[in-house]
């Protein structure tokens, strides 16, 4: 399976697949994640406990009977881990500190091994957040932002993991963008309910940082699920303590899809309610009245403005060609997924491949989104 098959990054890191492994206090070190994830584009190792505070919190807890990792040297703890890790995934270690101080030395380690450091705001064990660490940072957005803001200032690539249903979440993942995190780590959990998979969608529609998604992610439906309404990337917890294999499974299936389609997260449709703005690249003509109208308001575009930059899009490109078509080019047509013969005899007239066509859909939606009157908050990953 080639390494070229997503182009997936953050700064100057690339992912070969858009499978993780998460952090599990306790659990989730070098020797798992080579056990268990050898396959996967990302491995989080952790959480570690940096300060005396957090290992005295996760002492209390290992007391009652959860799994907790604790080192006399959390540095080198992690130093070591980073090494010990095989070949092959990018590395994330999620950390957490009641100070500041151990999470700036943490971020220079793992800047310097290439990896990207994660900070814990989602742990929600009363023995953390007593002390002010793990999701109890969501009480305290200023500073948690501006936590990030030093963080930043090593050059590392941050990750921010949270939990879903906790705050008002479009407030803090954009004051966690304008911080300067790069990466979103979201647990979409929703009590009694799985995974929140609406809130994916609003919360993509709200920023531009790289967003993995978690929770009850067992199958690639499940993920598929978690893709379609915007995640870039979706990592797996307890799945993968139940099956040893999930994560290899997992990246064998979205990288068929992604060799099928050319777009492995593709959204849905706009039109059906659960497409986020990415989908805008498979709206119609906004002639009638259709959820494609307030979606582009979204944006700040008019219906014409809407037309006119899909159409900019499309001229020199196999997209503007389709005359046979509802609306007489396929930058107007409608995801792969659904069948249309119109569509599908024109990619066969022009001998543009369903993978190709959807490549070309996605630069769509990117330029659509990138050249918004009213952008989205943030810069494009």
């Amino acid at each position: 399976m080639s390494d070229n098959l997503f182009d997936i990054k953050v700064g100057n890191l690339c992912f070969k697949n858009p499978i993780a492994l998460a952090p599990m206090g306790g659990i989730t070190s070098s020797s798992f994640a080579n056990e268990r994830a050898k396959d996967a584009g990302l491995v989080i190792i952790g959480g570690y406990s940096l300060d005396a505070a957090t290992q005295k919190a996760a002492s209390e807890i290992i007391t009652r009977g959860r799994e907790e990792f604790t080192s006399d040297e959390p540095l080198k703890l992690i130093e070591n881990e980073i090494k010990a890790v095989d070949e092959g995934p990018m590395i994330g270690v999620n950390v957490r500190s009641a100070t500041i101080e151990p999470l700036i030395e943490a971020a220079k380690i793992i800047k310097d091994a290439g990896a990207i450091l994660e900070l814990d705001a989602h742990c929600r064990q009363k023995e953390m957040t007593d002390i002010g660490a793990g999701q109890a940072l969501l009480a305290e957005l200023p500073r948690l932002c501006d936590w990030i803001g030093m963080i930043k200032e090593t050059g590392v690539v941050l990750s921010v993991k949270v939990r879903a249903n906790v705050i008002d979440d479009i407030e803090l993942v954009r004051k966690i963008e304008s911080a300067g995190a790069d990466i979103l780590h979201l647990d979409a959990m929703k009590e009694g309910f799985g995974a929140d998979l609406k809130l994916i969608k609003n919360i993509r529609d709200s920023t531009r940082m790289f967003l993995i998604c978690n929770n009850s992610v067992t199958d690639i439906d499940a993920a598929k699920e978690m893709f379609t309404r915007g995640a870039n990337m979706v990592s797996v917890a307890r799945g993968v303590l139940e099956d040893t294999h999930l994560i290899s499974q997992l990246v064998r299936d979205i990288s068929a899809q992604q060799e099928d389609m050319g777009w492995y997260n593709a959204p849905k449709h706009i039109c059906r309610g659960e497409g986020d703005l990415r989908g805008l690249a498979f709206c119609c003509l906004p002639v009638k009245p259709c959820p494609v109208h307030n979606n582009i308001m979204k944006l700040g575009y008019s219906a014409q403005e809407f037309t006119d930059i899909k159409m900019e899009f499309a001229k020199g490109t196999m997209l503007e060609f389709g005359d046979s078509t509802c609306f007489g080019s396929l930058v107007w047509c409608c995801k792969i997924s659904k069948p249309c013969f119109l569509r599908d005899g024109v990619l066969e007239t022009l001998g543009l491949s369903d993978a190709e066509y959807m490549r070309l859909k996605k630069e769509l939606a990117d330029y659509i989104i990138d050249n918004a009157k009213k952008p989205i908050n943030g810069p494009k990953n």
